[in-house]
C-alpha cells in the first residue's frame, strides 16, 4: 500500500511545477467523485494547473481518471462503427442537429452525449427540448438499446458518466479556470470517452463568436486534444473553423431546429453544409465508412436527397418522445408572439455580422442563459439573418426579431444594429474551415 497522499501535498507540487504522477492525479480526481477534497482544495489544485499547466502524459491520466470516476457505456454489441463529434461552441451551430442523422444514415452509429447552452454559446441539448417531449434525459441502458436499434441518439450527461466532471466544471465555472488547454481537453474527452464511442471529430473553433477567440490558441486546444486522445488509443481529428459570423441564418432553439430539418431536406444554408459535410465526412473516413473526403462527401449528400437522413431524425425523435409531427409541420414547434424586422439603414454590401453581438441580442431575447440555473425560452431568436457579402437595398431586412415581449424586442433590434454592418464594397469571402489537425 502507498503512502497516503495529501491533498495539499499533491496541491504543492504542482504549485511548484512539478510533474505529477499517476497516483497523485488520481487523488485529486477521487477528491472531486467522493467529496474527500473540500471545494477549496480542489480550487486551489485547479488554479495550480491553470498557472503551471500539465504534460501530455499527466493530461492523459487526468482524462482516464475522470473518464473512469463514473460508468463507462459499453456499446461493444453495436456492430456498427461508433463516431461522435463535438464543438467547442459558437454561434448558430446547430449541426449537430442534421449531421448525426446524415452520418447514422451512411451506417456509422452516433451515440452523442451533449452539453447545454451557457453564456452566448447554444446547447444542443436546449435545441432538442424546443421539440415538444424531446427527453434528453436517457438512462444509460436506454442509451445503449437506442444506438443498437437505430443507430443514434443525442443525449445529456447522465449522473453515472464521468461525475468528477461535473463538480470541477462548476468549479472551473466560478475560480477563472475555464480558459485552461489541459483542464478543457480532459473535462470534453473524459465524458466523450465514456461514451463508448470508436473515433471522435472535433470541431475547434476560433474567432468573435467562438471561445476561443485566438485561432493559435484553437490550434493549441486542437493538438492537446487530438494528442492526448491518440494516446488514449481513440482515433480523433480536429478541424478549425471560423466563428466570426454566425451558422446559418437563425439563432434561437426553435429556430435552429427548423433551419436543421431544413439541411436535412437539402435546403441548409451554403456556410453551414460546407462545415456539416467537413465534420461528417471526417467522421465517416475516420469510422472506416468511406475512402476519403469525397467518397464522404458523395454518401453524406445521398443521404440527404434520398431522404435517409431525415428519415434517422425522424425515428431518433419518436424513439425520444418528440412529437415527430414538427418534422412536416414547423409551426408545431414554439413561437414567440412579436416578429419584427430589422431594416438595412441604407444599400451596399453587408460587411460584418459580429457573431458575439448577434448572440448576445438573442442571449437578451431570452434564448439563452448566463447563469446555468437560468430558464431558456425556446421560442425567441433571430432568423432570415443576412451572410458577411450580401447586397441589401436601404429599408430590405438584415434579420428577423422573434421576442415575447416589446421590451426584449426593442432591446435585441438596437443590439442588431449594431452588430451588422453595410458598406459600399463586398469584402472577400473568409475561409470557414481552415485546418485539420491530426
Amino acid at each position: 500500500m502507498g503512502a497516503v497522499l495529501f491533498p495539499q501535498h499533491v496541491i504543492a507540487r504542482k504549485r511548484d511545477g512539478g510533474e505529477l504522477g499517476r497516483e497523485e492525479i488520481e487523488s485529486f480526481v477521487r477528491g472531486a467523485t467522493d467529496g474527500s477534497w473540500a471545494d477549496y482544495q480542489l480550487s486551489a489544485f485547479l488554479m495550480a494547473v491553470y498557472l503551471r499547466g500539465m504534460t501530455p502524459g499527466e493530461t492523459a491520466i487526468l482524462t482516464a481518471a475522470m473518464r473512469d470516476s463514473g460508468t463507462v457505456a459499453d456499446l461493444s454489441s453495436v456492430r456498427m462503427p461508433k463516431a461522435d463529434k463535438h464543438s467547442t461552441g459558437g454561434v448558430g451551430d446547430k449541426v449537430s442537429l442534421h449531421v448525426a442523422p446524415m452520418v447514422a444514415a451512411c451506417g456509422v452509429a452516433v451515440p452523442m452525449i451533449s452539453g447545454r447552452g451557457l453564456g452566448h454559446t447554444g446547447g444542443t441539448l436546449d435545441k432538442l427540448e424546443s421539440i415538444p417531449g424531446f427527453r434528453v434525459g436517457l438512462s444509460i441502458d436506454e442509451y445503449r438499446r437506442q444506438v443498437g436499434e437505430i443507430g443514434l441518439c443525442l443525449i445529456g450527461q447522465t449522473a453515472e458518466l464521468a461525475p468528477a466532471d461535473r463538480r470541477l466544471y462548476a468549479l472551473r465555472d466560478v475560480t477563472g479556470t475555464v480558459e485552461c488547454i489541459p483542464l478543457i481537453c480532459a473535462s470534453i474527452l473524459s465524458k466523450k470517452l465514456a461514451s463508448g464511442i470508436d473515433v471522435l471529430v472535433m470541431d475547434v473553433k476560433h474567432g468573435r463568436g467562438a471561445f476561443m477567440k485566438d485561432k493559435a490558441r484553437a490550434r493549441e486546444l486542437a493538438v492537446a486534444i487530438t494528442t492526448v486522445a491518440k494516446a488514449m488509443g481513440k482515433p480523433t481529428r480536429a478541424l478549425l473553423t471560423a466563428m466570426d459570423e454566425p451558422l446559418g441564418h437563425s439563432v434561437g432553439n426553435a429556430l435552429e431546429v427548423e433551419e436543421s430539418m431544413a439541411c436535412l431536406r437539402g435546403k441548409g444554408p451554403a456556410d453551414l453544409m460546407e462545415v456539416t459535410y467537413a465534420i461528417g465526412g471526417q467522421m465517416l473516413v475516420l469510422s472506416g465508412a468511406a475512402r476519403d473526403g469525397g467518397d464522404a462527401r458523395a454518401r453524406l449528400e445521398r443521404s440527404v436527397s434520398s431522404g435517409a437522413a431525415l428519415g434517422k431524425f425522424r425515428e431518433m425523435v419518436s424513439a425520444q418522445g418528440g412529437d415527430v409531427r414538427v418534422i412536416d409541420d414547423p409551426d408545431r414547434l414554439p413561437r414567440a408572439r412579436l416578429r419584427r424586422e430589422l431594416p438595412s439603414p441604407r444599400s451596399g454590401f453587408v460587411t460584418e455580422v459580429d457573431a458575439l453581438g448577434v448572440a448576445l441580442a438573442a442571449l437578451q431575447l431570452g434564448a439563452g442563459r448566463a447563469r446555468a440555473e437560468d430558464p431558456v425560452d425556446p421560442a425567441v431568436g433571430i432568423d432570415r439573418l443576412v451572410k458577411v457579402g450580401d447586397e441589401v437595398g436601404a429599408g430590405n431586412a438584415l434579420c428577423r426579431v422573434h421576442a415575447n415581449s416589446e421590451g426584449a424586442m426593442g432591446e435585441a433590434l438596437g443590439m442588431l444594429g449594431r452588430a451588422i454592418t453595410v458598406g459600399d464594397a463586398r469584402p472577400a469571402p473568409a475561409r470557414l474551415v481552415d485546418e485539420m489537425i491530426g
